[in-house]
């Protein structure tokens, strides 16, 4: 385990440089010199909050996630007072008038006298444990979100402390003790399982919560003492994070959890760096580094659309100015580039996905550097390669109108559906193959029964039901004998699938149970084919695709938009996938459908064109 953060880290003293990201509201020509449309875009939206009434959050709101399984009613209560609250700070700094600032104590207050600051399903001490029913005060959790709020209110008393104190030095103060009561002492006295230890599996948590740890300690007046423990274990928990990531960069959660790893690692690697005066800055040229920040770039179909696996939606939000600055640091003007016309199309202003609804410093970040991303345009913009992330078993290629995306690996990635072997097609930046995504998060995502949900199975996948059986969950079931071929006419993936399941019944045969895959995609011909081999007798083909789709003897037709023919396999049945999810509603706008097909033989082929 290369350990360059902490090595850095400790080579650095006290005291630090101040961290001073961005100008304070009392700095009146920063925010007088902003663009004028969108200061009046920031004063709009903060004027929808006020006289705002805070959603109360009871003790039974907290308990209803243990007693029903249901987490997004008390996630809406909760996010709600922060959006309002991120609003309405900008909005007084851009306008500077004080009709906002009532409204933004109400909130500070409303926040500071809520019992805990974590969500009911991280009510825990102990990683995969249960939770408990409601939070012990005397002992606050550090999850996503009471990090996530203790940066809230440290760049609320950064923006507004000389505005608050002519009000009464009582609101900042008691921000203050909150902080190092919530987040401060906590993180220097517990270990939570998130901050790293050994070989223990990370995730997008890490680098999360460790950015908005340091935003809490280097944006409000903490002394050095704490602050210099904070600098060293962040720097230590950011070295446990990148173990688990490959030296190829592939985030194992997939685009929209690039936006919780990858660029929160960035914004704590921005914050060490800052205030260590460039000690971390060799760091933004580490080729690991600079790979991880490529990935959205990479992993980008068209459009709205990414390739997704896992818990990813393929609607993984508009890139921005965030992904702009992780370029900018690791000098990639390709990913510059990217972000610029990213943030163009998508035509919001203040945040660009809903983390920044709730983090001000995001959407700090997107105020201060948009009229940089707006006008950057790089010379030599680079074509996209054709990839494959070893790490990850993820193998991307595309011709003129195709994008094809193959899942080789495992089946024990960080939020983990059974996907082994699957694929997904777009043809002219359209779906016609999908990945189906995941539902709203519920007590169950997280348990021993995840896999009961359907779209974690890989029967509602691209993948074939063997003896029927489907894929199993765990590191040992996995694709073998990986190959991949790339050329500058075509680039094939093939691939064992028989691992992938539990065959007990057929591995105990004196033939072992096989069951290849190879998917080719022609760049000259724009097809691409599927050609499956198997001994196995018991086969059905999962298909899910965006438009209705219709079997005419031995052509698949998707819709107007493309077709496959057919070899090997017969029609078995044609399902609606009914798409009534609110989050899934999000990335799809109708119904999807399952066509399962029954191989005749031991070979299948489809060539999708």
């Amino acid at each position: 385990m290369e350990m360059k953060f902490s090595k850095t880290a400790k080579q650095c003293h006290t005291p630090f440089k101040a961290f001073l990201p961005f100008p304070k509201a009392c700095e009146r020509n920063a925010y007088e010199n902003l663009d004028a449309a969108l200061k009046e875009t920031i004063v709009k939206e903060g004027e929808q909050y006020l006289g705002y009434q805070y959603p109360a959050i009871y003790a039974t709101d907290f308990m209803k996630f243990t007693r029903t399984g249901n987490r997004t009613e008390f996630e809406t209560l909760y996010y709600a007072s922060r959006h309002a609250l991120c609003a309405l700070t900008v909005a007084e700094c851009t306008e500077y008038q004080g009709r906002f600032l009532d409204d933004i104590i109400n909130g500070i207050y409303a926040i500071c006298e809520q019992s805990a600051w974590q969500l009911p399903p991280h009510n825990t001490y102990i990683r995969d444990t249960p939770q408990h029913i409601l939070p012990d005060i005397t002992r606050p959790i550090l999850d996503l979100f009471a990090c996530e709020t203790g940066a809230l209110l440290s760049c609320i008393n950064y923006l507004l402390r000389e505005e608050l104190d002519k009000i009464s030095p009582f609101i900042t103060a008691r921000m203050h003790w909150e902080l190092e009561r919530r987040i401060i002492t906590p993180y220097l006295t517990e270990h939570f399982w998130w901050m790293g230890a050994g070989d223990e599996p990370m995730c997008n948590w890490t680098a999360w919560c460790t950015q908005n740890v340091l935003l809490t300690a280097f944006l409000e007046d903490f002394d050095n003492s704490k602050r210099l423990q904070v600098f060293q274990k962040a720097a230590e928990s950011c070295d446990y994070f990148l173990k688990d990531y490959g030296d190829d960069g592939c985030c194992d959660e997939g685009a929209q959890y690039y936006r919780h790893a990858g660029l929160c690692l960035f914004n704590a690697m921005e914050v060490l760096n800052i205030v260590s005066n460039d000690a971390f800055k060799p760091l933004f040229a580490w080729e690991k580094i600079k790979n991880i920040a490529l990935y959205i770039v990479n992993v980008h179909v068209d459009g709205k659309y990414y390739f997704n696996f896992a818990d990813c939606s393929p609607i993984a939000g508009r890139a921005g100015v965030q992904e702009f600055l992780f370029g900018k640091y690791t000098q990639q003007p390709v990913l510059m580039q990217f972000a610029a016309d990213e943030f163009r199309a998508a035509n919001r202003p203040l945040y660009s996905d809903e983390v920044n609804q709730i983090s001000l410093y995001h959407r700090l970040q997107t105020i201060f550097y948009q009229k940089e991303v707006l006008s950057y345009h790089s010379e030599t913009p680079a074509a996209i390669q054709d990839i494959f992330y070893p790490s990850v078993g993820l193998f991307l290629t595309r011709s003129q109108i195709l994008c094809l995306a193959v899942k080789a690996g495992n089946n024990d990635d960080n939020h983990n559906h059974n996907d082994t072997g699957s694929f997904t097609v777009y043809k002219n930046g359209k779906p016609v193959f999908v990945d189906i995504g995941v539902e709203s998060y519920t007590k169950k995502t997280f348990s021993p029964d995840r896999y009961e949900i359907w779209t974690m199975q890989s029967g509602y996948h691209n993948l074939p039901t063997l003896m029927g059986q489907d894929e199993k969950d765990g590191p040992e079931y996995c694709a073998r004998n990986v190959a991949v071929l790339q050329g500058t006419d075509t680039a094939s993936i093939s691939m064992e699938l028989a691992g992938a399941y539990p065959l007990s019944a057929a591995k105990k045969s004196t033939v072992l149970p096989s069951y290849c895959r190879t998917v080719t995609l022609s760049k000259t011909k724009n097809t691409i084919t599927i050609n499956d081999c198997t001994n196995l007798s018991d086969v059905i083909l999962n298909f899910i695709t965006y438009e209705k789709p219709a079997v005419h003897e031995n052509i698949l037709q998707i819709g107007s938009l493309a077709a496959a023919s057919l070899e090997g396999a017969v029609l078995y049945t044609v399902e609606v996938l009914p798409i009534t999810d609110a989050r899934l509603k999000t990335a799809w706008d109708h119904d999807l459908y399952r066509v399962r097909l029954k191989m005749t033989g031991p070979e299948f082929k489809m060539e999708i064109s």
